[in-house]
């Protein structure tokens, strides 16, 4: 998907790989990956789950200097990987990278007991010049997301990637609801297709609720 000078691909379950108009690669959470990948500049992990941070799948894409962005009961498992350069943020902070910023944003279970608040897990808010990319992480529909109905609007392409598959995160019905609520320019189902939680189904009904309230969204296929 091309989003004014940023490209978007969906590596499957919450992975996302993003190049930026300079060609730096940022890839959020890759699990499962193929062999064809390309390494990246950067690397963004929500928490520690396996399907979330894949010490393998980290080490298979990164290289000597990826920088590495965590929360911070990842360490013990980055610290393992030679040549990279770590990085822990916690909710709330942000860091400059050049050309664009990443800020830490909660993600959180409200009913469930799978993601705590109190874990201090993450979704990410990247800020290019006029894309802002959102991915919420493994999270419910939470109070925070209230503060991101702004980011849609002017001059700015606001994507929200959002988890659809029930039993760890949202339902797709409920991933409807936190769409409607932060109003992006399209919204895009994860967390699904992996054997984990949630099918191809969860997100399809994601993308039809989404898009009969008034909120684009669409599917995008694994590369």
């Amino acid at each position: 998907m091309k989003i004014g000078h940023i490209e978007l691909a969906f590596l499957g379950h919450s992975g996302f790989l993003i190049t930026n108009e300079r060609g730096e690669r940022i890839a959020i959470d890759p699990y499962n990956l193929h062999e064809k990948i390309e390494k990246a500049d950067y690397i963004f992990i929500t928490h520690s789950h396996y399907d979330h941070c894949s010490i393998k799948d980290v080490v298979s894409i990164s290289k000597k200097g990826t920088v590495i962005v965590i929360p911070a009961d990842v360490q013990s498992k980055i610290t393992k990987i030679e040549g990279v350069e770590m990085h822990v943020i916690e909710a709330g902070e942000e860091i400059s990278f050049g050309e664009f910023k990443v800020e830490a944003l909660p993600a959180y279970n409200i009913n469930k007991i799978f993601h705590s608040k109190a874990d201090g897990w993450i979704g990410y808010l990247i800020k290019f010049n006029n894309v802002i990319i959102y991915h919420a992480g493994d999270s419910d529909k939470i109070p925070e997301m209230e503060k991101l109905t702004g980011y849609g609007k002017h001059e700015n392409d606001f994507i929200a990637l959002l988890p659809v598959s029930g039993t760890y995160v949202m339902t797709a019905e409920e991933a409807a609801e936190a769409a409607v609520l932060i109003k992006p320019s399209v919204a895009i189902p994860m967390h699904y297709g992996a054997g984990v939680a949630g099918t191809r189904e969860d997100a399809e009904n994601f993308v039809k609720l989404c898009n009969a309230a008034g909120v684009h969204a669409e599917i995008l296929e694994k590369i």
